[in-house]
């Protein structure tokens, strides 16, 4: 109870710290389920699901001509793993801890290690999700072959970035509207069915269409991503460096608005969820 602070060097708090971090990253990929497993193998289900509802759709539509010339189960996954990892990273961010949040009551605990954990809990399980899953096919089926690999790794990790941004933003603007915040997330996840790109190439589209979809980040990385996995698509018409410039400006106003929020905290906040 009664303690003599002690100060610590730089390197001992940066430890301290990421071991707060460590364990706030368990605390967060077990929330969905006690036991950790489970939380993964949940989250892998509904990728499975989501690659083999696809499938099924192309094949009945007949859409599998319009794909990239290469392995169709790989052109779908391309779609599905950005999409997932994106959506999981901006709801795991915009539902994290806040400065009204009882957590914080404990003194090591911050917004930002909240934020950092939430964001780091779930690349994590979608990594592994993304590594045991390609691994199963490669094994189980074909030969998983990949043109730059590397590549289309740091359009996952884009993809996790920009769903990092933007949930920073809805995290701080939660606390002012909190209905209106929920409801453009469920808007904005479900509109990215189609948005992202993860049915279409960029290449294959019209002009007037292209407008549609130009604007969003996660449209320009999926495509870019199918880029980098088949040696036979040049994407013309995206450009990642767009997607990573508007991550960094929605970090930054992010940043901002939960300084802000910070410094305005209400425990009543919590009674208007």
């Amino acid at each position: 109870m009664f303690q003599t602070a002690r100060p610590k060097s730089g390197f001992a708090t940066a430890l301290a710290l990421f071991e707060l971090i460590y364990h706030s990253i368990v605390r967060s990929v077990r929330k969905s389920h006690g036991n950790a497993f489970m939380a993964i193998g949940t989250n892998m289900l509904q990728v499975i699901i989501f690659v083999l509802a696809f499938y099924v759709m192309f094949s009945v539509l007949g859409l599998r001509g319009a794909a990239v010339r290469g392995d169709f189960l790989i052109y779908i996954m391309t779609g599905i793993f950005l999409y997932m990892t994106h959506v999981k990273t901006l709801s795991a961010v915009a539902g994290s801890e806040g400065p009204s949040s009882p957590m914080m009551k404990h003194a090591p605990m911050n917004t930002i290690i909240a934020i950092a954990s939430a964001a780091l809990g779930a690349l994590y399980i979608q990594v592994l999700s993304l590594f045991v899953i390609l691994f199963g096919y490669h094994v189980a089926f074909t030969p998983v072959e990949i043109d730059d690999p590397v590549g289309a790794f740091g359009m996952v990790m884009i993809a996790w970035f920009t769903g990092l941004a933007l949930g920073l933003v809805l995290l701080a603007l939660k606390p002012w509207f909190p209905t209106g915040v929920n409801v453009f997330t469920q808007i904005y996840q479900r509109a990215n069915m189609i948005a992202s790109g993860k049915m279409f190439v960029a290449n294959s589209l019209p002009g007037f269409m292209l407008a549609m979809f130009d604007w969003n980040p996660l449209f320009h990385v999926i495509d870019q991503a199918r880029g980098f996995s088949f040696i036979n698509y040049n994407p013309r018409y995206s450009d990642w460096e767009y997607a990573l410039l508007v991550g960094v400006v929605l970090v930054v106003i992010g940043m901002m608005g939960e300084f802000y929020t910070r410094r305005n905290t209400s425990a009543s906040w919590y009674a208007r969820r």
